[in-house]
């Protein structure tokens, strides 16, 4: 794992301890995701009312990521996780202590917001000790490997613990994950702190968006973060069209998750050799073929077959994006772009699944997947434009 010096030696595998705590805090939200509606559900509970906790989940990010990301520009990496690893577990504990809807609909809160938290953190660290625009891709590539662990992890073994101990012990295994996580974090070296110049009115977040490639950015992730939401909405309408069973439908699902963590450990080694405009131009480019033929796919291997090509596509972009933010946002503001950028993707996670539901009920579901497919075409040509120019604050290659 060839990445920064301050990443290195001394603790050498200080980026491996980084991605272990991104996983145990990451999983005790999964697993809370997949745990808290199936109590609500088993508890007789509508599927309104689960789809709202569900929607709580990536609610708090939506507000917290601004400030969190100014918080992680004035503080780093430590006080933030610090605080993201406390809000979780005392969310995850309520939920021990009081399983009961009202209660897990907090819990979801806590759980999400501090997981939003602790990743811009995590991302705003790697990025500042990263040296250059290769191994900014090398470490975004790993640390992108986290999440797609932890949706593995946290779901299956709160699934377990469910079925043969119940939700308590379930939710109270969960509680335990964030401190394992923190016992990771800790023995991380802070990064001196960025030199900003006195004086000068406060700078808002939205000041970010002067920049053309900030905005060509932002438009290129939205588009593309969609896609995540659309795919995975979508083909379990398409399988039950189809007449697949849950196993089938889940099987489809899970070869999309399986090429997006492969081709994010394939990433590093190929770092040297990619541009990133180029990788996301080919990424949206393959999107929009995927998306305009999935719907003529009718057996499961060849939406089997869509689903492996998409994952692969997709699974590429988020590297590519967090190193060219990073390039094009100054030193002293990546926390708040990092928070800008989450508070985008979680607002698009939880309006764009009510509107793809309003519009497969109207037009079609096949008619959502060509006009995305539409959108994402048309928008790589944006993507070609992401060449950061010379400037102050762009990392040398």
């Amino acid at each position: 794992m060839n990445v920064a010096p301050a990443l290195q030696a001394g603790p050498r595998f200080a980026l491996a301890r980084l991605i272990a705590g991104h996983v145990c805090l990451h999983a005790c939200m999964a697993g809370m995701r997949m745990a808290a509606p199936l109590m609500a559900l088993r508890e007789g509970f509508s599927p309104l009312a689960v789809g709202f906790l569900l929607a709580l989940f990536a609610l708090t990010q939506v507000f917290l990521a601004l400030p969190a990301g100014r918080f992680a520009d004035r503080h780093g990496l430590k006080r933030p996780v610090g605080l993201s690893v406390l809000a979780s577990s005392i969310g995850a504990l309520l939920a021990v202590a009081f399983p009961v809807y009202g209660v897990l609909c907090f819990t979801a809160l806590l759980t999400g917001g501090a997981t939003g938290v602790a990743s811009i953190a995590l991302q705003r660290h790697v990025g500042r000790a990263a040296q250059n625009a290769t191994e900014l891709k090398k470490v975004f590539s790993w640390l992108a490997i986290g999440p797609a662990v932890s949706n593995f992890i946290g779901p299956l073994t709160a699934g377990l613990l469910i079925d043969h101990s119940g939700f308590r012990a379930a939710f109270l295994f969960l509680a335990c994950l964030p401190f394992v996580a923190w016992m990771w974090v800790r023995l991380t070296v802070e990064l001196p702190p960025v030199v900003v110049a006195p004086g000068g009115a406060p700078k808002k977040a939205w000041d970010l968006y002067r920049n053309p490639l900030m905005r060509r950015l932002m438009l290129v992730n939205w588009l593309l973060s969609s896609c995540w939401d659309v795919h995975t909405f979508v083909v379990p309408v398409l399988g039950h069209e189809r007449g697949f069973s849950a196993s089938v439908i889940g099987s489809i699902l899970g070869a999309f998750a399986i090429a997006a963590t492969a081709v994010r450990l394939l990433l590093p080694v190929f770092a040297a050799h990619m541009r990133e405009w180029a990788v996301v131009t080919t990424a949206m480019v393959v999107t929009a073929l995927m998306f305009g033929i999935y719907p003529f796919m009718t057996s499961f291997w060849a939406m089997g077959a869509c689903s492996v090509l998409l994952g692969l596509a997709l699974g590429s972009v988020q590297p590519m994006i967090m190193s060219t933010l990073h390039q094009i946002t100054p030193e002293a503001r990546h926390g708040e772009a990092l928070g800008l950028r989450l508070m985008t993707m979680n607002a698009s996670s939880v309006l764009m699944p009510l509107l793809f539901g309003t519009a497969g009920a109207m037009v079609g579901i096949s008619l959502v997947f060509w006009c995305v497919g539409l959108a994402v075409s048309a928008g790589a040509r944006t993507a070609w434009t992401l060449r950061p120019a010379p400037g102050p604050h762009e990392l040398k290659t």
